[in-house]
């Protein structure tokens, strides 16, 4: 399964640090940036989330929240937020519930290694809860701006 540009969002809820809970359609009158990521404590991921981190006051002023997925556990996600500072939630999709609703669970290669893993994705939605812009196969570099600019209109 995939979602697109104008595609009601997938809701779901799961288990995010810290012991808590978010539904997603929770946070509908603001936008969210749903961002999935393969691992925590991994260089990119680690980039990427201090990226968000070091953007959140601009996403605020944007009215946008800023919600990251993986498939970790909620203990590594408590470890990673607090190695790094992370203002924004983390959700465990340990079951990977989210990460097929979005299409991010695909087959991956890397050094002639075939194996299913989260592909680096992000989601803008909307106010309203629909799919306003998809970034997929994310390069690190230049890819949180890009999000702030396109959340700012």
């Amino acid at each position: 399964m995939s979602v697109e540009i104008g595609d009601k969002a997938p809701d779901f809820t799961l288990l995010t640090d810290g012991g808590g809970e978010l539904k997603l359609s929770s946070l509908r009158g603001k936008k969210v940036v749903l961002y999935f990521y393969p691992k925590d404590a991994t260089p990119g991921c680690t980039t990427e989330a201090e990226n968000f981190r070091d953007a959140l006051g601009e996403f605020s002023r944007a009215e946008t929240k800023i919600v990251g997925v993986s498939k970790d556990s909620v203990k590594r996600h408590d470890n990673f937020k607090a190695k790094h500072d992370l203002p924004f939630p983390l959700v465990s999709d340990t079951d990977g519930e989210a990460c097929e609703a979005y299409g991010v669970w695909v087959v991956k290669k890397n050094y002639g290694r075939t194996y299913m893993g989260i592909e680096r994705s992000t989601f803008l939605i909307d106010e309203k809860g629909k799919i306003s812009n998809v970034w997929r196969k994310v390069r690190v570099k230049g890819h949180v701006d890009n999000v702030l600019e396109t959340a700012r209109n």
